[in-house]
């Protein structure tokens, strides 16, 4: 069965049971997905989800005890993709929540059709972003790209340079992996590159980077 066919098995997450009832509802209604669960409070969902192995979890972030952030944080440390919904676009949310391994931002007043978009996207691992969301992130990439790299970008461009993951070069330098994410969005702008290959090959071009001998280990 490929996975266009595969029924998406929801989380439902946020401190109001009405929130969570009118979610519910509506994705109740349509075959293509099904709620394996509701939390009110982020540690409620990080035990859930341990429990239901759901497909997406959808976050909320402010809640009372363990907050969207530090729950995402932990979700996607264990390969779990979140989909923060809410009603919050300032950058004091937005950055801290992607930076934590959230795999897209949508606001509670995006449509329905919109919505549910963006539920199938993440579940394919896709990036979905309110506009708000990517305007700021846009914004942070611009606003980086002046100066130098830092010791850390260097560092974290090594790593890649010699074919290292994200997760890889994140255990290599005992920072998150969303961390290490977050590094590489800073030089790509800084840079004026797109993606990893193209930031190694600029960064090489440069001299940041300098090739390895063959006898070097």
């Amino acid at each position: 069965m490929s996975r266009s066919d595969t029924v998406i098995r929801l989380l439902i997450v946020d401190d109001h049971p009405v929130v969570r009832d009118g979610l519910s509802s509506m994705f109740a209604r349509d075959p293509e997905f099904e709620v394996v669960g509701e939390a009110g409070d982020g540690a409620e969902a990080v035990r859930l989800a341990d429990t239901l192995r759901p497909d997406v979890v959808l976050m909320d972030l402010r809640m009372p005890g363990m907050d969207g952030v530090s729950a995402t944080r932990e979700l996607a440390g264990r390969g779990v993709r979140v989909l923060v919904l809410t009603t919050y676009d300032t950058d004091s949310h937005v950055l801290p929540a992607i930076e934590a391994g959230a795999t897209g931002y949508l606001l509670k007043d995006a449509p329905r059709d919109e919505l549910l978009r963006a539920v199938r996207a993440t579940a394919r691992g896709e990036a979905v972003l309110a506009p708000s969301a990517a305007a700021l992130l846009m914004s942070r990439v611009r606003s980086s790209s002046s100066g130098p790299l830092s010791r850390r970008e260097l560092e974290v461009l090594q790593l890649v340079a010699a074919g290292a993951t994200n997760r890889e070069a994140a255990a290599r330098l005992f920072i998150t992996e969303a961390t290490v994410k977050s590094h590489l969005l800073n030089i790509y702008g800084k840079l004026g590159v797109g993606d990893r290959a193209a930031a190694v090959t600029e960064a090489f071009n440069r001299g940041l980077l300098v090739p390895r001998s063959p006898e070097q280990p």
